[in-house]
């Protein structure tokens, strides 16, 4: 497309306005409630985007999703009845209170992914298409089998990651340390925890062979002398990567780990802005970045990031433990990524999760086939929403 024939695009919604915010909590199981933000504009154009998971490992509550809406409802004030189109302005203008709080900054990132969302329909475009095109038409994805394992033992991981497996996906990841003894706790505990985690890999590799990715989220429960030992013992399990031993915003620690094991590692999913990820792609502290478009800032920011980890030599694969919606909006940055390298989907959690949106989601021997339909590609599914409502 030209230049001139993108602005007359443009020109073509001169009063296009942001007129109205709502948000849609879907409750997905007892554990999970995807929380869609809808913003509507007076041209009858509206934008969807997520900012599920703004509350930690706790379940959602509808006392957190007031908190969420009062969240949206502060940072809508700066783009209401403004163009919807003028997406850097509102990045700007709200990225003081965004870089507060994982709240803020999920609520933040959910209304730039609903405004990316009205520009592409405006402008009768994909998103990609405004992010300099795709360089792929499908994604590879990751089976995060983690909240659809039950019983969390090691035979139970190992069912759940064989059934993903059956169902065409050539990568897993799994949490088994979830639930992991809080610092200080008897060394008798921490040591079963330990036990329990390390058999449960050893266990799911066993079931699904040696061809399949298999991917272990620590999620920050060892400090640095745990996590290499922990690290070493699953050695024989041939991780594709070992994410988040100790928090990523522990640099030192995270590079004295990164330099003393064999297996490549990975982090970053709830780090706010390319500021927040400066310090491990500058110091190379891991192989794999994880912005998560419903933290890091939104698509343009999840963009930004993704270039500073090219530019030191670090591979993206983008936290994405999230509804169809999330899933749908980091697909049009991952569309032309250059470094990108695998998308999360959080599998097997409930049956219906595809036809939230519509065209209903779907994935295809562990690939995700990019939308061309404009915006993010795809619209909320009301009846499925609303018979789900929180």
């Amino acid at each position: 497309m030209t230049g001139l024939a993108f602005l007359e695009r443009l020109e073509a919604r001169p009063h296009l306005r942001a007129t109205e915010i709502e948000l849609l909590p879907v409750r997905a199981t007892e554990r999970t409630v995807w929380l869609i933000v809808r913003i509507r504009t007076d041209a009858g154009i509206s934008g969807i985007g997520e900012a599920s998971d703004a509350f930690g490992f706790l379940r959602t509550t509808k006392a957190d999703a007031a908190r969420m809406e009062a969240e949206l409802g502060a940072f809508f004030e700066l783009i209401q009845g403004k163009s919807p189109l003028e997406i850097e302005s509102f990045l700007q203008r709200g990225r003081g209170r965004a870089a507060s709080g994982l709240m803020p900054a999920t609520a933040y990132s959910a209304i730039e992914q609903a405004l990316w969302d009205i520009t592409g329909q405006a402008l009768d475009l994909p998103v990609y298409a405004l992010f300099g095109g795709k360089v792929r038409d499908v994604l590879p994805v990751y089976a995060n089998i983690n909240r659809a394992t039950q019983p969390r033992t090691p035979s139970g991981f190992a069912q759940t990651a064989t059934a993903a497996v059956k169902n065409g996906f050539e990568a897993v990841k799994a949490a088994p340390f979830d639930g992991f003894p809080k610092t200080g706790s008897p060394a008798p505990e921490i040591a079963a925890a330990v036990e329990q985690g390390i058999a449960a890999t050893l266990v799911m590799r066993d079931a699904i062979g040696p061809n399949i990715a298999l991917m272990i989220d620590c999620h920050s429960f060892f400090d640095v002398p745990l996590a290499i030992e922990v690290a070493r013992r699953l050695e024989p399990a041939n991780l594709t990567w070992y994410e988040e031993p100790v928090p990523p915003e522990k640099l030192d620690e995270t590079v004295e780990i990164r330099r003393s094991i064999k297996q490549p590692m990975a982090a970053g999913e709830i780090l706010f802005g390319a500021s927040g990820f400066a310090g491990l792609c500058n110091r190379r502290a891991v192989d794999v970045i994880m912005p998560d478009v419903k933290h890091c800032g939104g698509l343009l920011e999840l963009s930004r990031i993704a270039s500073l980890a090219d530019v030191n030599g670090l591979a993206v694969a983008p936290h994405n433990p999230s509804g169809p919606v999330s899933t749908a909006a980091s697909a049009q940055t991952c569309a032309g990524m250059k470094n990108f390298r695998t998308l999360e989907l959080q599998w097997g959690e409930t049956p219906w999760r595809a036809e939230l949106v519509d065209p209903p989601e779907q994935f295809d021997r562990g690939v995700f086939r990019l939308s061309d339909r404009p915006g993010i590609g795809v619209r909320l599914n009301e009846k499925v929403a609303a018979k789900y409502r929180l």
